[in-house]
């Protein structure tokens, strides 16, 4: 028994554009709640210089300096910009776990769509 061609229901252009902005906020808020939830980055470290009050003190060259005092900062102002740095660290085994839970689901995804990527081959060019 042949099935009947498929054909897609239509949806308006108001529901095109409202699944494309659910989607567009759903994007930045799984993107930006880690960030303001502080549970992204490993930190900062501060490096430890000999002066902060002056521009070679900061190890900050003429050239540097210059550009620091254009956008208005002093040796002072600058100096925790300066000092902070990022933090890389990381932990192999939350790598390690992290890799295994993304290739599983993708494991997973390939296994359920299996049948539906035969119906939809099916469809198309007919059965073997």
């Amino acid at each position: 028994m042949e099935k009947p061609h498929y054909e897609p229901p239509k949806q308006s252009a108001f529901g095109q554009l409202f699944d494309s902005l659910f989607l567009l906020v759903l994007v930045f808020a799984a993107l930006f709640t880690p960030l303001y939830l502080k549970l992204a980055g490993g930190g900062k470290v501060d490096v430890t210089v000999a002066d902060k009050s002056t521009w070679a003190g900061l190890g900050q060259n003429a050239v540097q300096s210059a550009q620091w005092e254009k956008l208005g900062f002093h040796p002072d102002t600058a100096a925790p910009l300066i000092t902070s740095r990022f933090d890389y660290s990381f932990s192999p085994l939350e790598l390690a776990i992290t890799a295994i839970v993304v290739i599983g689901y993708f494991m997973l995804l390939f296994a359920f769509s299996k049948r539906e990527y035969i119906e939809v081959i099916e469809e198309r060019f007919g059965k073997k």
